[in-house]
């Protein structure tokens, strides 16, 4: 029945400052969350696996569950739509858990600043494939962004050295991967978002992209013995790194249109880069560092597109 969808009106947007710290908060936590994803996979030697499941799992079921007691029966309005459920299951496979696994293997492969910023190449991924699609150039503005974030990636692959790749040939490939889910991720999901609302959208895309995952190539076992310290970094990269930042980016959404959330979602790859050269010893050297800024630069060129859904990094780290 129509009559259970939910309508989401276009708000109002006093209080512009407080969404605006809601946001950058939101970034500099998920950039944070790859940097305590990559301690996780080199210190105590962890697989993305594992933690793509663990983390899809526990933050799907807590906004879920949220969801289902703020909405009741409407919060799991979308199960009972053939066409609607459909689609939640590919975004849940190609872009959630697509997003997540990509963006961890590329901190596994890599480093959390690299897989950061490859995955923001997705804002100038959508520009290729509108063009495409279209059978028509990209503008001015998008064109140039698209020459920034080829030389950007080129620039940090390679950190200025043209004959050989300073990244390992998994860290790109993965790094390309989570771009391309992150497109999918930003695309697809929008007649989903719009009738059912982001938090009952990416509850469920979480929560049936880790049943897939665990259905298909289960990590054994799912709750393996660990120090304390380990789990303490699993719960920061859950709660931290992408519960409350997922709440306090929707909850911007009140303070401030789309257009400004994606520019200060940018902080992201500037928070994941600072961490993983502060704590983690992680080096880009002068030719990354100019690439890094170049694919920030895409970023902001791009900005009055939506730059993401919602998360993760993954991040989504965006999720």
């Amino acid at each position: 029945m129509a009559t259970d969808r939910v309508q989401h009106p276009r708000p109002a947007y006093p209080g512009r400052r407080r969404g605006a710290w809601m946001v950058l908060t939101a970034s500099v936590l998920w950039g944070l969350s790859g940097t305590a994803a990559q301690v996780l996979f080199q210190d105590l030697h962890l697989a993305p696996g594992w933690l793509t499941a663990v983390r899809l799992l526990l933050a799907g079921a807590a906004l879920t569950l949220l969801t289902l007691l703020r909405e009741g029966r409407r919060g799991a309005a979308v199960w009972r739509h053939p066409r609607d459920r459909w689609r939640l299951m590919a975004f849940a496979a190609g872009g959630m858990l697509g997003v997540q696994y990509a963006y961890l293997a590329a901190i596994a492969a890599g480093n959390a600043a690299t897989a950061t910023l490859l995955q923001y190449l997705a804002p100038a991924l959508l520009v290729g494939g509108r063009a495409v699609v279209r059978r028509r150039l990209p503008g001015r503005r998008e064109g140039l962004a698209v020459m920034l974030a080829t030389t950007g990636t080129a620039l940090l692959v390679t950190g200025g050295h043209w004959a050989r790749l300073a990244l390992a040939p998994a860290a790109l490939g993965w790094g390309l991967a989570s771009a391309a889910a992150l497109a999918f991720y930003t695309v697809y999901p929008q007649p989903l978002l719009q009738r059912y609302g982001p938090a009952a959208t990416m509850g469920w895309g979480m929560l049936t992209g880790s049943g897939l995952l665990l259905v298909v190539h289960a990590p054994r076992p799912l709750w393996p013995h660990l120090p304390p310290a380990a789990w303490l970094l699993t719960a920061g990269v859950v709660v931290l790194g992408t519960l409350l930042p997922f709440y306090l980016y929707l909850a911007s959404r009140v303070y401030l249109p789309a257009t400004d959330t994606a520019l200060l979602a940018s902080a992201e790859p500037l928070a994941a880069t600072g961490a993983a050269m502060a704590f983690l010893g992680v080096r880009l050297g002068p030719a990354g560092l100019a690439g890094a800024g170049a694919i920030i630069a895409t970023v902001l060129l791009l900005a009055p597109a939506p730059a993401r859904v919602a998360v993760d990094g993954p991040g989504t780290g965006s999720l």
